[in-house]
């Protein structure tokens, strides 16, 4: 079968489109499906580099979103028949995890499609039923799996983490990426007012098409924390979203009000900064860390797309074969929303 795989770590140039993988076999409780699309995440590009301890069996199909249809089911399979659309929650829940079914199955032992197991990006996919949620024909492969992983992470960190609250200041670090675009219209749909920072005009200007009420472009504006406090009459946010890490907590800090909430969901500029933790006690901040999200909560925000309340932000489209173009489009960090691979 046709799939897109790395046999080693590295640059975009291990990346390979194939022909020849054996097409896997359906196991109890899977299901195998006949891939539409995937889509890609920054999650793909550090999977694609390595680190120390990630362990894959090689070759490895690179992508963690994406949609089907179903193709085989495995034995004590049931709600789902071949020729049934489908799209795909990332998470992997070992099957004797205490968490499972528990709507805190993030907060156990998870894995992630495209990171700790095969990807997404092949012609046929084998993964566990619980995982599969039914696609309305309204809703194309490409859109479902543009929302998946990002949409997921964005509803966990701000609604059932973050607790975001109608009538909340909400500030977005970042405009283009897919928890971004995602952050956006799920507070807007929650009743905040969304104030977004940008690395361009450009990326400003779509940010307010996707809602945001307030944007700031950090090359006009670097100094945006200080922005941030002037336009909120010196209060700060109720709220900030920072997936960014390294470069931008300090000012995140400094830009939520006392008594606020930071959402850390991930850290695509570095894992360490330093902080002075007097901001901690003097603001009375809470800093709350959240990735992914329970197969409740993906069920519940992808009700939302598909009834057309959130609609997943697709920069590119690209055929299977353009993998590497695929990767690249998304390390230059110029798209705006996802990348997604037509299969």
């Amino acid at each position: 079968m046709r799939a897109a795989v790395f046999y080693e770590h590295g640059l975009i140039d291990v990346l390979k489109y194939v022909d020849d993988l054996p097409v896997p076999e359906v196991g109890s409780g899977q299901v195998r499906l006949k891939m539409g699309a995937a889509a890609l995440n920054r999650l793909d590009l550090w999977v694609r580099v390595g680190w120390n301890g990630l362990k894959l069996h090689l070759p490895h199909v690179t992508g963690s979103d994406g949609a089907g249809i179903v193709d085989a089911i495995g034995t004590g399979v049931t709600g789902f028949a071949p020729g049934d659309r489908v799209c795909i929650d990332p998470t992997i829940v070992p099957s004797d995890s205490p968490t499972l079914y528990t709507g805190l199955e993030n907060q156990g032992r998870i894995g992630i499609l495209g990171e700790h197991h095969s990807g997404l990006a092949a012609e046929y996919v084998v993964v566990p039923a619980r995982n599969l949620l039914k696609l309305p024909n309204h809703v194309s492969f490409e859109g479902a799996s543009a929302a998946g992983l990002v949409y997921v992470t964005a509803w966990h960190s701000l609604i059932t983490r973050g607790n975001l609250r109608p009538g909340e200041t909400v500030l977005i670090v970042g405009a283009g990426g897919g928890v971004n675009t995602a952050s956006i219209q799920i507070a807007k749909l929650a009743g905040a007012k969304v104030y977004v920072v940008g690395s361009n005009a450009e990326k400003c200007r779509k940010a307010q098409e996707l809602g945001a009420d307030v944007t700031i472009n950090r090359e006009e504006t670097p100094d945006w924390s200080k922005a941030i406090y002037q336009l909120t009459q010196k209060q700060g946010v109720d709220v900030v979203v920072d997936n960014v890490g390294q470069e931008t907590m300090f000012n995140s800090i400094r830009s939520v009000r006392i008594g606020g909430r930071i959402l850390v969901v991930g850290n695509t500029s570095g894992p360490i900064f330093e902080l002075d933790i007097r901001y901690l006690f003097s603001k009375h901040i809470s800093i709350i860390g959240s990735t992914m999200g329970p197969h409740v909560d993906y069920v519940r925000v992808m009700n939302l797309v598909f009834e057309g309340q959130l609609k997943p932000v697709i920069s590119e489209t690209l055929p299977l074969s353009e993998i590497q173009t695929a990767h690249r489009l998304l390390e230059a960090g110029e798209v705006f929303g996802k990348v997604v691979i037509r299969i």
